[in-house]
């Protein structure tokens, strides 16, 4: 399994567009596309200078997965946060292998 992690700051004055837009608009386009198989929307608990910080985790069943994500759909999906949010919204990608589960 691979998790492509998304770590935003997110600017106090779009944060509370940007929340809906993510739950009801990005979130679900990105996990539409059938590349990922679940994703988690995180606060990251941490105190900013300014902006609040979340943590998207979308997880793929594997490396050629997210490739295809990578090249075929994520360009489209990352204009559109861009054109809509521009430099209010900062992000940083992530990806990490799991190793092993335990519960």
């Amino acid at each position: 399994m691979i998790i492509y992690n998304v770590t935003l700051n997110v600017d106090d004055d779009v944060h509370a567009d940007w929340i809906q837009w993510m739950r009801k608009a990005h979130i679900p386009e990105v996990m539409a596309t059938g590349y990922f198989r679940e994703a988690r929307f995180t606060k990251v608990l941490v105190q900013e200078e300014s902006g609040t910080t979340y943590s998207i985790q979308y997880l793929a069943e594997s490396m050629a997965q997210l490739q295809s994500y990578q090249q075929h759909a994520a360009p489209q999906l990352m204009q559109q946060t861009v054109e809509r949010f521009g430099s209010k919204v900062v992000a940083f990608r992530t990806l990490l292998e799991v190793q092993e589960v335990f519960h």
